[in-house]
């Protein structure tokens, strides 16, 4: 029997297929595989042998031709930069085949996933070839960037229609965490409401709703902000530097800013989405809107189409010293070295604090600065667009900004923004300028509102149909920025807070720069623990920053140790080592939710923890080698004891057991400074324990944490006994030793490389001690701590030290 979408949820999809073996396509297929489904992934047969089938004999009629875009393309993921897999052996969960050979296929898929190429007639028939093999009740979704799916299914029969819509994802799929839900006229709203479910449980993604029009939401207001910043940048006088510094951070989007984007995405698929616009639309003024840019038309057609084809607004040369990058000067079209760009109000952007701050500060300058008046004008002229399209390309202005910050990486959504900057002070200048006010937004303002969002209670409500709205909170999501704002803070220092996120549990959270674990954050820790074993059922690390923790504050530790302050380093370690003691010790539940980067320091304070739920993307690792040192906060000493609880499972549960290998590959990693490409790699790193897991949903990690730390206190939580660690002694270290000297022999690795590698590998090992002896968790600290002082006095581990902090990147010397 076939179940109806109602019947199903996000775990009954378990079989997908995916046509279309091109970049989306394969990025795809990739990311329904890290979800656990089994994957066929199909493509056309080719027309023609390439040379190296020719030499190997084969023909058009062998499989492994007619396999091959789909094979190859599977074939690439396990290599692809950024990485399209969570784990690379996951690419056996997709089968490589042919439309040709394997339409029959599709019909044991519960969502198929068309990802041709953007042509209405070519996905027409591929539909239709889709509709002729799939089993009834089974999702069809196209990802297109804008095409109008109405069309598509035109022909189709109604229960085609029934179960089909848009899934937009975003390149890459897998990193990328807007999906864009397009249903048509026909969709039925249980097939809407699935595929929102299955994007989101099982993809991790955010889902907005769209309409069917123009390149949607996130591409239609993207590509109009682009277009405008292009002729205000021609208008004002701009360089391409100067547009790029005023429409990056300072303005809270990325780095890469408008014009570097423009290259990333290609200038021609950017002419694309403007024909597409224009070409669908029926309104005179929107299609003059989106007229091409001539200067756009000139790159092109000269070839230089940004990063595809090496040049575009900016180029890469390559000299003498290294490659340096060009920028286009707008009036001759000719290339010339970039430059820095430095002005008050940028200043004024960077040393604000958070993304509104920023933008004010950009804006609030002097009106007269020809740069205030660039960032006002496509300001301005972005809000208003995108004030205009609500209700033409989604009904919620909450979807439309969470489309921008979710497709964009924009730190806020345009009605975002606009509040920001004050909503009804903008309008007034707006006004006064001779714009056009929506009818919607000045009767908002009329009615009396100050803003289009504010907080009521712990929820977050914004302006619709002439009224506040619940915004719909992301499924199994906690916010940490609207508890602080409810007044949720139980205690709070300059790094890090403690709050309450319910069910008797906090949370600890650590917000200084870059999340660097310093004396702040220790402190806090310290305190936390004393107010979490006197008035909570447990705690939660974790954090909603850009990444979880970058290590300890390098800074403060390379200044007292060129000041050689050896005692103040000292104070340092232990300061450090005690706190990670007292989470361990902590007669509550400690889960750690790491995400992104987790590095060093911030692995040393996720160790201590009961469990520890990964995000899918967290890049863990201690990389402590890379500036000449080792771990010091307790890492060394939890390897250890990890090598020792390995060797006694291969055991067989019993004492004993060769704690060699285990200690090798751990050795290996922290050595070589390893880090995951993704949290399930973690275990492939030796770094990840039986208790510990990965959750799919970066947002639900919190909410999941917390279940944790409820469900091992119903259990009735005790904290662990301090242990007594075997390690394997001197005749370990000996093991380690001798494979650091044939890794600098071969020239793999250089003296200073073996000096720190040696020190880690006795401190690993447990030192000059007995093998197979048990020693106290402390005796590995102070090993710790000795091997990192030493390494502290060394000039060369100073210089890698202060190249970290100068460049973002390790020297090796």
């Amino acid at each position: 029997m076939t179940l109806q979408a109602s019947q199903k949820n996000a775990s009954s999809i378990r079989r997908a297929a995916v046509i279309g073996s091109g970049v989306m396509g394969a990025g795809i297929a990739a990311h329904l595989a890290n979800a656990g489904m089994q994957v066929v992934l199909l493509d056309v047969v080719p027309r023609s042998l390439t040379e190296e089938e020719e030499r190997k004999g084969l023909t058009l009629s062998d499989a492994k031709v007619r396999n091959r875009l789909a094979s190859a393309a599977v074939a690439r993921m396990g290599k692809a930069q950024p990485a399209q897999l969570y784990d690379p052996s996951w690419s056996s969960r997709i089968t490589p085949g042919n439309l040709t050979d394997h339409l029959e296929a599709l019909g044991e898929a519960d969502w198929i996933v068309e990802a041709v190429v953007e042509r209405l007639d070519i996905k027409r028939e591929v539909l239709a070839a889709i509709e002729s093999a799939r089993k009834p009740g089974a999702i069809v979704s196209t990802n297109t960037s804008g095409l109008s799916a109405a069309s598509m299914v035109e022909g189709r029969s109604e229960e085609f229609r029934r179960h089909f819509g848009v899934t937009h994802f975003f390149n890459p799929p897998r990193y990328m965490k807007l999906v864009e839900i397009v249903p048509t006229a026909d969709t039925a709203p249980d097939v809407v409401a699935l595929l929102k479910e299955v994007c989101e449980k099982r993809l991790g993604k955010g889902v907005v709703i769209a309409k069917d029009t123009p390149n949607f939401i996130a591409n239609r207001i993207g590509t109009y902000g682009m277009l405008v910043t292009l002729e205000d940048t021609i208008r004002f006088g701009l360089t391409v530097e100067e547009a790029d510094a005023l429409t990056g951070p300072a303005m809270g989007r990325p780095k890469t800013a408008t014009l570097r984007m423009l290259d990333l995405v290609g200038l021609d698929t950017l002419l694309h989405v403007v024909d597409n616009v224009r070409e669908r639309s029926g309104d005179p003024e929107e299609q003059a809107i989106f007229a091409r840019p001539p200067l756009l038309e000139q790159l092109v057609a000269s070839g230089r189409l940004g990063e595809k084809s090496g040049a575009g607004f900016y180029k890469k040369v390559k000299g003498k010293g290294g490659s340096e990058i060009e920028s286009l000067k707008l009036d001759t079209l000719e290339y010339g070295p970039k430059r820095s760009i430095n002005s008050p109000i940028i200043d004024a952007s960077k040393a604000a604090k958070g993304a509104a701050a920023k933008v004010k500060a950009l804006l609030r300058t002097d009106p007269r600065d020809r740069y205030a008046k660039f960032a006002w004008s496509t300001t301005k002229k972005t809000l208003l667009y995108s004030a205009a399209q609500v209700g033409i390309i989604a009904d919620s202005i909450s979807d439309i900004d969470r489309a921008m910050r979710w497709g964009f990486n924009w730190e806020l959504g345009p009605f975002e923004l606009w509040d920001a900057i004050g909503l009804r002070e903008s309008v007034q200048q707006m006004e006064k300028e001779g714009e056009e006010i929506p009818v919607w937004v000045r009767a908002w303002l009329e009615a009396g509102h100050e803003s289009f969002y504010k907080v009521e209670g712990n929820e977050r409500v914004y302006s619709a149909s002439g009224a506040y709205k619940q915004e719909e909170a992301e499924a199994d999501s906690i916010s940490l920025a609207s508890l602080k704002a409810s007044g949720k803070t139980v205690l709070s220092t300059a790094g890090a807070s403690l709050i309450d996120i319910g069910d008797d549990v906090v949370l600890l959270e650590f917000h200084s720069a870059n999340n660097a674990i310093g004396g702040d954050i220790l402190s806090a820790i310290q305190q936390s623990a004393k107010e979490v074993s006197l008035n909570w059922r447990g705690l939660v690390v974790a954090n909603e920053g850009r990444n979880f923790c970058v290590g300890a504050n390098l800074m403060l530790l390379l200044m007292e140790a060129q000041s050689g302050e050896w005692d103040e380093v000292e104070d340092i370690i232990r300061f450090f080592q005690g706190s990670m003691l007292e989470l361990k010790r902590l007669d509550r539940p400690v889960v750690a939710a790491p995400h992104r980067m987790t590095l060093g320091g911030g692995v040393e304070a996720c160790l201590p923890a009961d469990r520890i739920i990964y995000s899918p993307e967290t890049y863990f690792g201690l990389v402590e080698t890379g500036v000449g040192l080792i771990p010091a906060g307790g890492g060394c000493k939890e390897a250890a004891a990890m090598a020792a609880e390995r060797a006694f499972i291969a055991n067989g549960g019993k004492p004993g057991g060769d704690l060699q290998p285990h200690l090798n590959a751990l050795f290996e990693t922290i050595a070589m400074a390893k880090t995951s490409s993704s949290g399930y790699e973690v275990r492939g790193l030796g770094l990840m324990r039986p208790q510990d897991t990965v959750i799919m949903r970066q947002e639900a990690r919190i909410a999941e944490a917390k279940r944790a730390v409820l469900e091992l206190d119903r259990a009735g939580y005790a904290p662990p006994a301090e242990e007594r660690i075997r390690v394997a002694g001197r005749e370990g270290k000996a093991v380690l030793k001798v494979a650091v000297q044939a890794m600098q022999l071969s020239g793999y690795i250089s003296e200073h490389d073996a000096l720190i590698a040696g020190k880690l590998g006795a401190v690993l090992a447990g030192g000059d001690i007995q093998p197979g002896a048990e020693v106290s968790e402390q005796y590995l600290l102070d090993l710790e701590c000795e091997a990192f002082l030493s390494l502290c006095g060394e000039r060369k581990t100073q210089d890698r030290m202060s190249h970290m902090l100068a460049t973002g990147k390790p020297l090796r010397n």
